[in-house]
């Protein structure tokens, strides 16, 4: 029997705020435990929660960013579940009534683009963290995380394999940063996914029993993890077993997943509104208002790049993967004002590499953009060549300056006289006898050693096209 996977996300973004969703308390990571605790996050007697407006404007950001609906009235209700670091007992959530409601994020597999559809996207409050480590058979309780604003991001089961899986997170991880409402950070906990599993024969419209799988902290465990479900439940049907709806833990050791608990449903949660909290009112200004200031977004900007840079689409969907990527790439194009297309090469291809090599992100680059374009202005007016560029790169990443005090520092000016190339090749020619001798006999590849030579007698400083025509004229050919 041929099996089909179906997969949807549940995706939890922290919140780029500076202070948790309900109280004043700071969300900074790192901080020692149980510092960032006020006591409306402890659920001390008397508090009230209070919702932070930066907390809903992020949410209308990513509402609009997903043209999902944004509901003009939500609510907060009560998750009722008992854990030892949820301090009231309850979560402060949203059920019936979220404030963003639909939209699609569209992403890109081996067989082309595809359109997920979202359920919805929902504010709520995280829960702190238990510490299992270093305790000698007993659970430490750090609750800075408890009252941290979340975005929880529900997708449709419209995904099909781990790989449409992997590419969706990677989408929603670009998108949310793109739009500053979270960092991403999915070491610190600030982009966490779950993923709900289930298979069916192919060609059923009915879905089978899901399992949700946590634990899901990095791209490739997210890709691991589903491929290993996936083969658990279908060899699990196949041996006549079935599959139970539970919550399942990944282990990246052992490259298994584990049950962790019984999946609850919604009722188990016993939602009801807040008493404490009113309906939230969001007007049509307001998202008027956030509208404006929102970035042009990947693939609106991935588009223009195709269209005013002439760039292949693999390229703009690179140089789209990040905001900050992708404004150092214009900057360079404005500052070097020549093709678009070169100074493409060159940040997918030296910069990147360099990037790279050393594990620093675009924005710590030691080469600024408009040094970047400096650099290639200088291969486009052919005062250096291709090759000697790349170390004048080098020097460029080491500190040593721009390219122009780098260029005349080191005496690094192309040769172009014709002149002059054209002594320096009677030279070559005059000191390989034999070399000539075979190019005359037919053999191409004694062309490409007297160039070589000639490039070698003048350390590379030769413009090679020139080099090439009068050799060329010289030999006859």
């Amino acid at each position: 029997m041929k099996w089909e996977t179906v997969i949807g996300l549940e995706t939890h973004a922290q919140l780029s705020t500076a202070s948790k969703i309900f109280s004043g308390a700071a969300t900074a990571f790192g901080a020692a435990p149980n510092t960032q605790a006020c006591a409306i996050d402890l659920a001390l007697p008397g508090v009230l929660p209070v919702p932070n407006r930066g907390a809903v404007e992020r949410a209308i950001r990513f509402g609009l960013a997903v043209g999902a609906t944004i509901n003009r009235t939500s609510v907060f209700a009560r998750k009722n579940y008992f854990y030892p670091d949820l301090p009231k007992g309850y979560q402060i959530s949203q059920f019936e009534i979220p404030v963003v409601q639909g939209g699609t994020l569209t992403i890109a597999t081996g067989e082309g683009e595809r359109t997920v559809r979202l359920t919805r996207a929902h504010l709520e409050e995280d829960a702190g963290k238990s510490l299992h480590e270093d305790y000698h058979g007993m659970t430490g309780i750090d609750l800075n995380r408890a009252g941290t604003p979340l975005l929880e991001i529900v997708s449709e089961p419209d995904l099909r394999s781990s790989d449409e899986a992997v590419a969706y997170a990677k989408a929603l991880h670009t998108l949310v940063r793109w739009i500053g409402i979270c960092d991403g950070n999915m070491q610190e906990g600030s982009f966490r996914c779950d993923a709900n599993v289930s298979v069916r024969p192919l060609g059923s419209a009915t879905l089978g029993t899901r399992c949700e799988i946590k634990n899901l902290n990095s791209f490739r465990f997210m890709q691991q993890a589903i491929e290993f479900e996936v083969q658990r439940q279908i060899e699990l049907i196949t041996d006549g077993g079935t599959v139970v709806q539970e919550t399942r833990l990944y282990d990246p050791d052992r490259n298994e997943t584990r049950p962790m608990r019984s999946k609850e449903d919604a009722q188990d949660y016993r939602y009801f509104p807040d008493p404490d909290l009113p309906p939230l009112e969001i007007d049509e200004a307001w998202i008027e208002r956030v509208r404006a200031g929102m970035p042009e977004l990947p693939a609106a900007m991935k588009a223009r790049f195709g269209a005013t840079y002439g760039l292949p689409a693999a390229d703009a969907a690179t140089l789209t993967g990040t905001r900050e990527l992708a404004g150092y790439f214009e900057e360079t194009v404005r500052t070097f004002g020549g093709d678009p297309k070169i100074a493409g090469n060159w940040v997918l291809g030296e910069l990147a590499a360099a990037l790279n090599k050393a594990d620093v992100d675009i924005a710590r680059s030691p080469v600024s953009a408009p040094q970047l374009a400096g650099l290639i202005r200088r291969i486009a007016d052919g005062t250096i060549s291709g090759k000697i560029a790349k170390d004048v790169f080098d020097a460029i990443w080491a500190g040593e300056g721009d390219a122009d005090a780098i260029i005349g520092g080191r005496g690094l000016t192309q040769i172009s006289d014709e002149g002059a190339i054209g002594r320096i090749v009677d030279d070559v020619l005059a000191a390989n006898p034999g070399i000539v001798a075979e190019f005359k006999a037919g053999k191409e590849k004694a062309f490409n050693s007297l160039i070589g030579q000639a490039m070698k007698a003048t350390k590379g400083k030769a413009n090679p096209a020139r080099v090439n025509a009068i050799l060329k004229q010289k030999l006859g050919s």
